[in-house]
């Protein structure tokens, strides 16, 4: 799996021109899946993401997590990620997991936090194609490949 988190000051996303899901102060999370991910990745992620101490403290020290200051989360699943652009001008997404198998990831992903660490996420539209409206704080943008642990 494959993550780019961006801290975000408010996030707004829509699907076919209308309003689907909305965040204030938080985290933005893009995440692709390729076929080789399991449920070891979605947790081992979803620990990394929650636990990753990208907001400023008192000091104006990038000190404290989503869960510290109570911030809202954003997953949007999205296959570009694993965009392979070695050969030619139009990436291959071959690395990407086919949709069924990416669907069940992604949405154990998202039950891992609202499970696991009380967080309700809220989301894109799996398969969808979907507008998003953010302001990026910072900016502070991370990325996290599970492969890299």
């Amino acid at each position: 799996m494959k993550a780019v988190i961006q801290r975000v000051n408010y996030s707004k996303l829509r699907v076919n021109n209308k309003a689907y899901s909305q965040i204030n102060k938080g985290l933005l999370v893009l995440v692709g899946i390729t076929q080789d991910d399991d449920l070891k990745d979605v947790s081992w992620l979803s620990k990394k993401i929650i636990n990753l101490r990208v907001f400023n403290d008192e000091m104006k020290i990038m000190n404290r997590s989503l869960i510290d200051i109570s911030g809202e989360l954003m997953i949007v699943s999205q296959f570009t990620l694993y965009a392979q652009t070695k050969k030619g001008n139009r990436p291959s997404y071959v690395n990407a997991a086919k949709g069924e198998v990416a669907e069940q990831i992604y949405k154990s992903f998202i039950l891992e936090f609202k499970n696991k660490y009380g967080v309700i996420p809220q989301t894109g539209k799996f398969g969808h194609d979907m507008n998003i409206e953010f302001e990026n704080n910072g900016p502070v943008t991370i990325i996290i490949d599970t492969k890299n642990k």
